[in-house]
């Protein structure tokens, strides 16, 4: 039996953490990465053609050494983010320019500046060993990850971690990321994991989760009120659905914008009563690749209008390119446009007279710091926050989940199981799974 095998056996049988303690760890192990070699390999392509089936191995690498304030988690399941899309196709720029960043910051840091890089920003498993400076962690453990890398003896990591000026996200601008065997993680991005779901449920939730956290109740973000209305791009996605279900539990009222029948089925399922199908609806608010159509900003607004009777107090934004020109027209007179992404392009154009005649705010959100992901974790952990798990593939499928998500074929989250060796793993309170099983695997039933 391998040291991997051994692990996975011991975590399967439920094993005290004394005895995964003494488990010998592997010299290497698994995982899901893209080679600094083949950066160039989709140059002069546009976005749509770059394939991350492509350019995703799934290999052996060697066990990085583990620092003082670090955690060694055997990863039972991981997730699809759309930043593990952009690493993999190497857009907008490759991530090994961040990786030789990080490598120049110290000693520790160094690690990560490889020829290759371990993608992943969510995971799920079983702490293994922990450095010597760990307090509250321990082997045994089960976790989630939060993807906030920081580094907290700066400064500016003091009041909001992620204004600090070396933030980073883990698996992304970090090595060792969650799509792998064994992840490599500070111990400041490890939280508990929800007792009533399984490894890939776990696992799908701690980036997007968190971001929407921050975007709809934090007051770092747009810290929404009961009563308001908020407009939620891709609505039934890895991170609108989250989203939607912040603004229904704070009292709100979500307008969610979707792009099928099925799509629309999902969010009623889920309590949305207002939802627009932005392709049945035909919008088109980009008469050609330079010129947005103020008219159909227009239509927009009194399709919201409509349904809600009000303008969007938030909107809550992040396709980018293809949608802020109608955000920012739509919002309401003194209202928030909220943004964290730009999926569907980041050259931004909208029309300013409505941001500054309007007194709107345009608001940028970046992930969590540690309190909000803790936070978020903690609502999922009560099931009153519950997964947007839909489809799951194994780490050796990775670069076909990644595809998947690319090309927006899916809803919700996409789960990968690392050394989870099956689906529906790792539930320890079936009591609180069975009051909320409805919620909790609604994508799940809808994606068939």
């Amino acid at each position: 039996m391998t040291a991997i095998d051994a692990i996975r056996a011991a975590i399967l049988e439920d094993a005290p953490g004394d005895e995964i303690a003494a488990l010998p760890l592997p010299e290497a192990f698994r995982a899901a990465l893209v080679r600094a070699d083949e950066q160039e390999m989709f140059a002069g392509l546009p976005s749509e053609e770059k394939d991350p089936r492509k350019s995703t191995h799934v290999e052996e690498v060697p066990l990085p050494e583990l620092a003082p304030d670090e955690a060694y988690v055997a990863v039972m399941a991981s997730a699809i983010n759309f930043n593990t899309v952009w690493t993999s196709i190497f857009e907008p720029l490759p991530t090994f320019g961040f990786l030789q960043r990080l490598g120049k910051e110290s000693v520790w840091a160094k690690r990560h500046d490889l020829p290759y890089h371990v993608m992943g920003s969510d995971a799920a498993g079983v702490v293994l060993r922990v450095g010597s400076a760990v307090r509250n962690w321990k082997p045994g453990d089960k976790v989630t990850v939060h993807c906030n890398y920081v580094d907290d003896q700066d400064p500016s990591a003091h009041d909001d971690s992620m204004l600090a000026v070396n933030q980073r996200i883990w698996g992304f601008e970090s090595n060792f990321g969650g799509l792998a065997e064994i992840g490599l993680v500070k111990a400041n991005q490890l939280m508990p994991k929800p007792a009533h779901l399984t490894w890939e449920e776990s696992a799908c939730n701690a980036l997007c989760n968190s971001t929407s956290y921050r975007m709809i109740v934090s007051p770092n973000g747009s810290q929404m009120t009961q009563g308001q209305t908020v407009l939620v791009w891709g609505a039934s996605g890895g991170i609108g659905a989250y989203a939607c279900q912040y603004v229904l539990n704070g009292g709100g009222t979500p307008v969610g914008v979707v792009s099928s029948p099925e799509r629309v089925a999902v969010l009623r399922e889920m309590g949305v009563e207002h939802v627009i199908d932005r392709k049945a609806e035909g919008y088109k608010f980009w008469s050609d690749e330079h010129t947005q159509d103020p008219a159909e900003w227009r239509r927009f607004g009194k399709k919201i209008r409509e349904l809600a009777g009000a303008d969007p107090d938030i909107v809550f934004e992040h396709p980018g390119r293809s949608t802020m020109g109608a955000s920012v027209f739509v919002c309401k007179r003194g209202g928030m446009i909220i943004t964290c992404a730009a999926t569907s392009g980041f050259t931004i154009e909208y029309d300013n007279r409505y941001l500054w005649m309007m007194l709107k705010t345009l608001k940028g959100c970046h992930f969590a710091n540690y309190r909000e992901a803790w936070e978020a974790n903690r609502l999922v952990g009560e099931a009153r926050i519950h997964p947007t798990l839909s489809r799951v593939y194994t780490l050796d499928h990775t670069g076909e989940a990644a595809a998947q998500v690319h090309a927006n074929l899916v809803e919700g989250k996409v789960g990968v199981l690392a050394l989870a060796p099956e689906e529906g793993l790792g539930v320890t309170d079936p009591e609180l799974r069975d009051r909320h099983l409805d919620q909790i695997t609604l994508f799940r039933r809808h994606a068939g």
